[in-house]
């Protein structure tokens, strides 16, 4: 049986996740309400707008479920939602889930301009979990990991900066697999469940 994995659907490119989900062998709902949040196995906070989207959960009293959520079962943020998994926010500095011991800053990499895609090598336990080969990773308006606390694991860097990292149940990516044809990670999130 198919593992049901939600994905917040407030704000962001939240129908890519869907699909690279589906692709990736998983039953994919989207997440607009705390009753939503039943009975799924994990869930993906796409990336978008972390400050509109934090207002948002706010306002749809969304916040502390998602945070409880968080708490028993796991949750793949990319972008935004690697923003709002992370324990520390800066430039500027805002509210998060603190899911993640991480400190993110916003926007690192610049402007929309400055978006970018790459080909990434994998750190050797990202290619002994999820296969070896270099890795498409699209950049739009990413921020940076700045720091990783000790149990976190860094599956992939760029520029020597982490962009994919596992921190107990919960995965990170400052860039957006969803928006490339390979599967692996979103297939290894799926295993994390």
């Amino acid at each position: 049986m198919p593992k049901r994995v939600g994905v917040l659907a407030l704000q962001g490119d939240f129908e890519a996740h869907r699909v690279a989900l589906e692709r990736a062998g998983a039953l994919a709902l989207e997440v607009r309400s705390e009753a939503e949040l039943a009975g799924l196995d994990g869930l993906v906070i796409p990336g978008g707008e972390s400050t509109t989207m934090l207002r948002i959960l706010k306002d749809q009293a969304l916040l502390e479920p998602l945070r409880n959520f968080g708490r028993q079962r796991p949750i793949f943020g990319t972008c935004a939602g690697a923003i709002l998994l992370a324990s520390e926010v800066a430039h500027p500095a805002q509210e998060s889930l603190g899911l993640m011991d991480l400190a993110v800053e916003r926007n690192a990499y610049g402007r929309q301009l400055d978006s970018r895609v790459v080909r990434l090598v994998p750190e050797p336990e990202f290619a002994r979990r999820a296969g070896p080969g270099e890795l498409e990773a699209v950049f739009i308006r990413a921020p940076i990991i700045r720091r990783v606390g000790p149990r976190a694991l860094v599956l992939l860097r760029y520029q020597g900066d982490p962009v994919l990292v596992s921190d107990g149940p919960h995965l990170a990516a400052t860039f957006h697999p969803e928006l490339a044809a390979d599967p692996r990670v979103h297939k290894l999130f799926l295993e994390m469940l």
